[in-house]
C-alpha cells in the first residue's frame, strides 16, 4: 500500500486518564496530551468539496477521548499504540503518527512523551 502525502493534523488534545505504575499515578487521572498526523488521500474531497469524500476526523478524535478518558494504562507507549490503533484498524487511515505527552512527570522538564508512527501491517 502507497502511503498518501497529505496529512490531517491535530494538534494538543488535553485529555486525563490514569496513566503511570508509582502508586501516587494511580490513584487520579492525569494530564495527557495528545497530537496526530493521519496520512489519507484527499484528492477527492479536494475536488468535490463534499464531506462524504473525506477522511471524519471528528468522529475519529471522539473515538480516541472515549478512550482515553476512560483508560487506565502504565505508559505512555501503551496508550499511544492504543491510539493509533484506533486511527489505523478502526478507522482505515493508512498511517499515523501518535504523540503523547504526559506533563509534569519529569522534574525540570514541562512534559516527557513519546513518538510512534504505525500502518495497517503493524496490526496484522
Amino acid at each position: 500500500m502507497t502511503v498518501p502525502m497529505d496529512s490531517i493534523e491535530i494538534d494538543n488534545l488535553r485529555l486525563r486518564c490514569v496513566i503511570g505504575f508509582s502508586p501516587h499515578e494511580r490513584k487520579d487521572k492525569q494530564d495527557v496530551v495528545i497530537s496526530l498526523r493521519i496520512r489519507t488521500d484527499m484528492h477527492r474531497s479536494g475536488e468535490t468539496d463534499n464531506p462524504d469524500d473525506t477522511f471524519n476526523y471528528r468522529t475519529v478524535t471522539k473515538a480516541i477521548i472515549a478512550h482515553v478518558e476512560a483508560s487506565t494504562y502504565n505508559l505512555v507507549e501503551k496508550l499511544a499504540a492504543e491510539i493509533a490503533r484506533i486511527v489505523v484498524v478502526d478507522y482505515g487511515a493508512p498511517w499515523v503518527q501518535v504523540r503523547v505527552h504526559k506533563p509534569g512527570a519529569l522534574r525540570f522538564a514541562d512534559s516527557v512523551g513519546v513518538v510512534i508512527e504505525r500502518t495497517p501491517d503493524d496490526f496484522q
